[in-house]
């Protein structure tokens, strides 16, 4: 059973909950992670979830999100589930940005989580878990900027906030 990080405002842990159950239209605030993985192209993997998801199923996201086990660091947590959802392995990934959000998907399920936004690169294409990714694309961070702008439905609702933040934290993005 993997179980996630329940937090209070200030990232104080105080509880865990099973995953399968802290979903829903009442979500506790939990710890998580999201990573953005560029190739040497400056191209952005982008990864469409799958239809089966319980939050924002069929929406395009950035790489790879997820949650860190208790005691788990959220850099060791991001390197495995890109292992474990996209068969792929990177040496470094680094921490850009602390960041908060709360959003609910059409289905009323709600996302809530203290989410540190992570960088990292690799130049494999990913070979993914169909139960987590129906799609996958490489594309140019400036192309993606713009979709973002053009399509915002497309996307899930931190994606785009934190590509943002990403933008501002790290001028070699743009």
């Amino acid at each position: 059973m993997e179980l996630v990080v329940l937090v209070d405002e200030k990232n104080n842990e105080i509880g865990t909950a099973a995953k399968e159950t802290v979903h829903s239209d009442h979500t506790p605030l939990h710890r998580g992670f999201s990573l953005f993985l560029f190739n040497n192209n400056q191209e952005l993997l982008l990864t469409r979830r799958a239809d089966t998801k319980k939050t924002f199923p069929g929406v395009w996201t950035n790489t790879v999100c997820g949650h860190p086990a208790p005691g788990e660091d959220v850099v060791d947590a991001a390197k495995r589930r890109l292992k474990d959802e996209l068969g792929l392995t990177v040496k470094t990934i680094k921490v850009i940005s602390p960041y908060q959000y709360s959003c609910t998907d059409k289905n009323g399920i709600m996302e809530n989580e203290i989410c540190p936004i992570l960088v990292g690169h690799a130049n494999k294409d990913p070979n993914p878990i169909p139960d987590e990714v129906s799609a996958w694309k490489w594309m140019p961070w400036k192309e993606f900027l713009s979709e973002m702008k053009l399509n915002p439905e497309t996307y899930s609702p931190w994606c785009i906030e934190e590509a943002a933040i990403l933008q501002q934290k790290d001028p070699g993005l743009r």
